[in-house]
């Protein structure tokens, strides 16, 4: 566990003030509330790890206050660093500066480039990206085009803003000039206080990933072998303000509710984590996108560093007080710092290695012999097993295969079937019963044909398959009778000519076409069986 480290800084004063005012007076790393002559006020002194004086510089600070928490960020720990104070109170020069003396930001490039140089045994890979916060909605500096985006959280990748241009750099000059972009897309504005006043928070983030170098040796795991991965977040808020010093209207006036919205959630997160873990409860995060994006370093695991600005002037007595409130919570807050580290493939494999080491050690002396080999059986086994798995599972799966394809085409057979069936009697005035007693009895005399031709003993006569609406002859039971031709047994089962004629439509039999064997016996027709005839003739 890590305290947040809290500084105090006094800006020079805007005008000289009468000297029966009051003042504040920085004594070491106290600053405590004085009347006009010389008596300290009560319950107006307040403590805080630094405390810097009017004529302090920005190289200072930063060697005293984010020194420590830049260095850290290269090693693999978060870090943060934020100015929080009212409206001109000296915030943005802080962590921008100017050219003859830079602040926090353009220091921390600086330092992070000349620390990898340094850093021989390590290869890095820097990313960067440039946010705003402008009434509450987050918008990138970077592209003019990525407005209004969106904040969420994964495991993986932790609290982010999706859409957000980061920019992969490999020198401090080509990061100061994204800043420089950055900084022309920002929301300024004029008030009362502040001709060039910041009309919305800032978030300057580097992501810095590095891993070990490789070596000759790979029979050890070292920590080396995996990525850290650290985020650095420096941060610009805008100041508080009261309307009625300010004399914000319109546009300027609903920036400023959206600004002292954020700062006032801001201080309720920073009450909720000065208290004991068991009566914080619940701490609003998501009550405002700073504190959401902020949240890793307000009570987590990151190395914070908060910059506290004040103004010296009498009449800003009470935003002072309020500011030094504000640190004095903050100073309570406790974050779990520790190394971000990923381990790839290659930490995770040696890691196995090692561990199989030691196993082997342990087990010499033993019968180790017996057990590994006993274990080379076994894995011997079990790929034996795994590969005849996979061999069933594939014949199972062609026989599925097979068996989908027979399905489909024996229902496609039986569609073809079923459409063809439609065709042919769709026009026919038969009824489907009719349809199929006749199918059904050609079947059968079919088969009582082919029968009977298969014997050759057996009497061959000519069959004609019935026509419709037609005059059909059926011959019934048979006799055996003497060798002489059959005679009729009643003459009243013969037709004339004519009507013969009509029955046949013309038809004359040929008898020199017809070939009689003698040798055969013949066979009639017996006299007590009429020969069926159809009651329907054709014209």
């Amino acid at each position: 566990m890590e305290k947040i480290c809290v500084a105090v800084r006094v800006r020079p004063a805007a005008s000289e003030e009468s000297p029966n005012a009051a003042h504040w007076k920085v004594e070491s790393n106290c600053i405590s509330l004085h009347r006009s002559l010389g008596t300290p006020v009560s319950g107006a002194s307040y403590a805080f790890d630094h405390v810097f004086d009017q004529d302090c510089t920005n190289s200072r600070v930063y060697e005293l206050l984010t020194k420590d928490i830049i260095r850290a960020a290269v090693d693999g720990f978060n870090g943060t660093a934020f100015a929080y104070g009212q409206t001109s109170s000296g915030k943005t020069f802080t962590m921008n500066g100017s050219e003859n003396d830079p602040g926090i930001i353009h220091r921390a490039v600086d330092d992070i480039f000349q620390k990898i140089q340094m850093a021989t045994d390590r290869e890095f890979l820097i990313r960067v990206s440039y946010m705003e916060i402008y009434n509450e909605e987050i918008n990138d500096l970077l592209t003019v085009e990525n407005q209004k985006l969106q904040i969420h959280e994964s495991l993986e990748r932790g609290i982010f803003v999706a859409g957000l241009r980061e920019e992969i750099v490999n020198s401090a000059e080509q990061v100061l000039k994204l800043i420089q972009l950055g900084e022309v897309n920002r929301h300024f504005g004029e008030t009362n206080m502040n001709a060039r006043s910041s009309r919305s928070h800032t978030i300057f983030r580097m992501v810095i990933e590095s891993k070990g170098k490789e070596t000759s040796s790979t029979d050890y795991l070292s920590s080396d072998d995996a990525v850290r991965v650290s985020v650095l977040n420096l941060v610009d808020l805008a100041g508080s303000e009261r309307i009625a010093k300010t004399g914000a209207g319109g546009v300027r006036l609903k920036e400023g509710k959206h600004i002292n919205k954020s700062l006032m959630v801001l201080g309720n997160v920073i009450n909720k984590l000065s208290e004991g873990a068991k009566q914080r409860g619940h701490i609003p995060y998501r009550d405002s996108k700073l504190t959401r994006i902020l949240q890793p370093a307000l009570g987590g695991n990151a190395k914070t560093s908060i910059i506290c600005t004040v103004a010296p002037e009498e009449v800003h007595v009470e935003e002072t007080k309020g500011t030094l409130k504000f640190a004095s919570r903050a100073k309570r807050i406790t974050n779990c710092v520790q190394v971000n580290e990923i381990l790839t493939d290659a930490a995770l494999l040696k890691r196995q290695k090692l561990e199989i080491e030691e196993l082997r050690k342990k087990l010499q002396g033993s019968h180790a012999g017996v057990l590994e080999q006993e274990i080379l059986n076994l894995r011997n086994d079990m790929l034996k097993y795994e590969l005849e798995r996979e061999k069933l599972a594939m014949e199972l799966e062609e026989e599925r295969k097979s068996h989908r394809e027979r399905g489909q085409c024996i229902r496609e057979q039986q569609m073809g079937l079923d459409n063809s069936n439609s065709v042919v009697f769709s026009g026919s005035d038969t009824n489907s019963s009719q349809v199929q007693e006749i199918v059904k009895q050609s079947l059968q005399e079919e088969s009582s044909e082919s029968h009977s031709m298969g014997q050759e003993d057996a009497f061959k006569t000519p069959t004609f398959k019935p026509v419709p609406n037609s005059f059909v002859v059926k011959r019934s039971h048979y006799s055996r009778q003497p060798e002489y031709s059959p005679l009729p047994g009643a003459f009243n089962d013969f037709a004339d000519e004519d009507t013969w004629l009509k029955m046949n439509k013309g038809y004359i039999a040929d008898l020199d076409s017809l070939h009689i064997t003698p040798a055969r016996k013949v066979q009639s027709f017996p006299s007590s069986v009429e020969t069926p005839v159809s009651s329907k003739f054709s014209a």
